[in-house]
């Protein structure tokens, strides 16, 4: 028996959005974190029970015990508590640990490295003017695809993981079959200069992925119809480099530019919907909050195999998978857009609903180079070339922790598909695995001769690839 009476309060159980659960319940004031999610979840009556972490009044985590919390928040024992409750992902990720192996083939430095939707096949463009598509049971090369006349600056996989899009410096876009590793149609051509980025339509508003969206140098993006193999549309109204170009799930295009605006435009006819400005400089990178769920489609990496294996089921089935996780996802919200920019700032914007952003992010003290949400929408990390990378909400654009220990610029970051880890590629020659809930170093993954340019974790969770200036990629 306990000599003395412990404090007791009342808390109140809140999803994100803010519905309550439940009413007020008395609970001891050193309540751990285990314990709170036994009573949530006999709450929430669910079949399977989930890791759930808990946030007094939404913004301290409940990481010993609800008193430590309390104490350092000081708030007042007597009113009832609001306590939010946020599901984690079911699964885990191991973290990478070692190098299984190291992929030679391309004679120039490695630009892209992208893996497919379900992780079954990963694909790499470089400075040698070829794609190459690697098997990932035995790790070797798998085809080479000879066609562009230039540098390969940008590759996409289609949602469904059956083309692969790539762009070069010589203005041309060709499309591939990743089984055969053969050309799909004839040679995209219309640009005046370089190609900077490729998206796909997404799999829920088009199970065929027939259109494709290019941005360019020369300033202007096209709609691409990959079945007759010519421009649908151009979209004109950026006075300079198109930087970057996003096609969100609500039938919107975004696009970024050296002309330090971001442009949204309406998919079907093409027409511009808002400009977006605040930049002080060229925007060089965005990032929707539905990024993961678009790219992954209707694959679901909980259910994932440890040999991943392409999609199978009618279009019809495979839209209405899509739609059933990009919904989830997106919930009530609009998708939130993220642009980073030269002049060392984030802005969040709501682009759908309004012209002014919902938070101008502060704080890195180089230009930023790459911004990405992480698959749960939560968090946002950007990398700088001020060597370090920095953590924000996503909800809010509130700054949360820097992660340090590169000692030179940060050109990529991937998350693991459970929101838990980041990876990070830097000119230093290494990859550096965070724990993003200590904001700690996880593993350093040294290996590569020179700067590491492109970085990607696959879908399912199992694989980090890497390929940078020494013309290898790793594993």
């Amino acid at each position: 028996m306990m000599s003395e009476d412990v404090e007791r309060l009342l808390i109140q159980f809140q999803d994100e959005q803010g519905e309550v659960l439940g009413s007020p319940f008395d609970v001891p004031l050193d309540i751990t974190p285990d314990k709170l999610q036994l009573v949530c979840n006999a709450l929430l009556q669910k079949e399977e029970p989930v890791p759930l972490a808990f946030f007094v009044r939404g913004e301290a985590e409940v990481v010993s015990s609800l008193g430590s919390c309390v104490k350092a928040l000081g708030v007042e024992t007597e009113q009832v508590l609001p306590v939010v409750y946020q599901p984690q992902a079911v699964f885990r990720v191991r973290a990478v640990a070692r190098c299984t192996s190291t992929l030679q083939g391309h004679t120039e430095a490695v630009i892209s490295t992208s893996f497919s939707p379900t992780g079954k096949y990963l694909a790499s463009g470089s400075g040698d003017t070829t794609v190459r598509f690697w098997d990932l049971t035995t790790e070797t090369p798998h085809h080479t695809a000879r066609g562009h006349t230039h540098w390969v600056l940008s590759i996409a996989w289609s949602p469904d993981g059956k083309k692969l899009a790539s762009g070069c410096k010589n203005s041309q876009i060709c499309l591939w079959d990743p089984v055969t590793g053969t050309q799909v149609g004839k040679t995209l051509t219309g640009h005046t200069k370089w190609i900077t980025w490729l998206c796909w339509e997404p799999l829920h508003l088009n199970p065929e992925c027939r259109y494709l969206a290019s941005s360019s140098k020369d300033g202007s993006v096209r709609i691409w119809d990959t079945v007759l193999g010519r421009y649908e549309k151009i979209l004109t109204g950026h006075t300079q480099s198109v930087t970057c170009v996003k096609w969100g799930g609500d039938g919107l295009l975004y696009t970024s530019s050296q002309d330090r605006t971001v442009k949204v435009w309406r998919a079907k006819d093409g027409v511009q919907c808002r400009t977006l400005q605040g930049h002080a400089h060229w925007v060089n990178t965005l990032a929707l909050s539905t990024d993961y769920v678009l790219r992954t489609g209707a694959f679901e990496p909980a259910t994932a195999t440890i040999n991943a294996q392409d999609l199978t089921g009618s279009l019809e089935e495979l839209k209405e998978k899509a739609l059933e996780r990009y919904n989830k996802v997106r919930s009530s919200a609009p998708e939130r857009l993220v642009s980073g920019s030269d002049d060392f700032t984030l802005f969040l914007w709501n682009p759908a609903e309004d012209k002014k952003p919902l938070a101008r992010m502060t704080g890195h003290s180089a230009l930023v180079n790459e911004v990405l949400f992480s698959p749960d929408t939560r968090l946002l990390a950007s990398a700088s070339f001020d060597k370090s990378i920095k953590i924000w909400d996503g909800r809010t654009g509130k700054y949360l922790m820097s992660l340090r220990g590169h000692v030179a610029s940060v050109y990529q970051v991937a998350w693991s598909a459970d929101s838990r880890l980041l990876v990070s590629g830097s000119s230093d020659s290494t990859l550096k695995v965070w724990d993003i809930k200590t904001g700690k170093l996880n593993m350093d993954l040294p290996g590569h001769a020179d700067e590491v340019y492109a970085v990607d974790w696959s879908p399912d969770g199992q694989r980090v690839a890497s390929g940078g200036k020494d013309k290898c990629l790793r594993m």
